[in-house]
């Protein structure tokens, strides 16, 4: 029987705020059987839950996280900001998928290692571009890569070979059937992201992906129950 992975998208966004532990338990509770969660470094070095380089947005601070610790970010938010390793336990047996936006190879190689010291390398993937996803690589030679991947131009073979990813990670509007069954001749899952709309959801599942990010997860196991019967 074909399965379908719904990941949930910084957790369950439209409901509670995205890379918060409430906001990963509230995707798992409607569904995600992953969340995708954003992790950066704090300036001493702990790895933490934000997409972006400043906490304007979400959180109001217009500062940037390297620049402030993680007992300053704490105070700055009033603990909103979760760490990876109590993101990891709000996870419980679920699956993560980490992005890793704009990350060194040093932190690379702190989150990687944080992971294996929570005990979690089996329930964890990782998602980036080549240069994130090789450090990945070198980090853990063992570890599930989803490489995202912004072209229709298919990877050079050699980076494949160097990178050894599981699934290829595409924006939603990239993915077709046949892009598909190319991918699966060559052995690669299929992932895309973010699709909202049901409409988009029973494209992408029509033209047979692997994976669906997406912020509206109660929405995709409708519509993956529908589609699959699952």
């Amino acid at each position: 029987m074909r399965t379908l992975t719904a990941v949930g998208h910084r957790g369950d966004p439209y409901r509670v705020r995205e890379n918060t532990l409430p906001s990963i338990r509230s995707a798992f509770a409607r569904g995600a059987d992953a969340v995708e969660i954003d992790v950066r470094l704090t300036r001493d070095g702990v790895p933490v839950l934000l997409h972006d380089e400043t906490l304007k947005r979400l959180w109001g601070h217009d500062v940037r996280l390297d620049a402030v610790t993680a007992a300053q970010l704490e105070e700055l938010t009033g603990g909103g900001v979760p760490t990876l390793r109590e993101a990891v336990l709000a996870a419980g047996a679920g699956r993560l998928m980490l992005d890793l936006p704009g990350a060194s190879y040093e932190a690379v190689r702190t989150v990687v290692g944080e992971i294996r010291a929570c005990g979690a390398r089996e329930r964890t993937s990782y998602c980036a571009g080549p240069n994130t996803m090789l450090a990945v690589r070198a980090a853990d030679p063992g570890a599930e890569i989803a490489l995202t991947w912004t072209t229709l131009s298919p990877p050079r073979r050699v980076l494949l070979d160097a990178v050894a990813p599981r699934w290829l990670n595409y924006r939603f509007g990239l993915v077709s059937r046949e892009l598909t069954d190319a991918l699966h001749r060559d052995g690669l899952l299929v992932s895309a992201w973010t699709a909202d709309t049901k409409r988009t959801m029973r494209a992408l599942v029509r033209a047979g992906v692997d994976s669906i990010t997406t912020n509206r997860v109660e929405a995709l196991t409708a519509v993956r129950a529908a589609e699959l019967g699952l």
